[in-house]
């Protein structure tokens, strides 16, 4: 069991430290707006580069135990919770009702997206070229 701790949050924990490092990037010239824009676009470049050499690796050992969606909806939701924490603490936003009900829609993705765990290469699964058809078609 503890062999399987690591690689399922492993890619968990890379996806946050990138999502830091991205909203940093994204949003964290926005308490520099005196800055000329070319000099924030290069300092967004150089801050992002880190956000790749953390979400890269993520996906990449995230993709055996994950699928590639079940992936891209954690992200997601890291996403939001770490941008939820940046607006707060970093740009002093408040956040709002509307807001938090949004942000539970995509928590909600990630209920679904777990729904069907089995493997897509599995027997059972329909192949690309299958289609459901009634027994009059053609």
């Amino acid at each position: 069991m503890t062999e399987t701790l690591p690689s399922r949050w492993t890619p968990i924990a890379l996806l946050v430290a990138s999502n830091v490092f991205m909203t940093f990037a994204w949003y964290g010239h926005l308490k520099f707006k005196h800055a000329p824009l070319w000099l924030v676009v290069l300092a967004s470049w150089g801050i992002a580069f880190f956000e790749y050499c953390l979400m890269v690796p993520a996906n990449r050992w995230g993709h055996g135990p994950y699928s590639a969606t079940q992936l891209k909806i954690m992200q997601e939701v890291i996403t939001v919770l770490v941008f939820c924490a940046f607006a707060v603490f970093y740009l002093g936003e408040k956040l709002k009702w509307n807001h938090f009900a949004a942000f539970a829609c995509v928590i909600a993705a990630v209920f679904f997206v777990r729904l069907d765990t089995k493997d897509a290469a599995s027997p059972s699964a329909p192949t690309p070229n299958s289609e459901l058809r009634t027994p009059n078609m053609p």
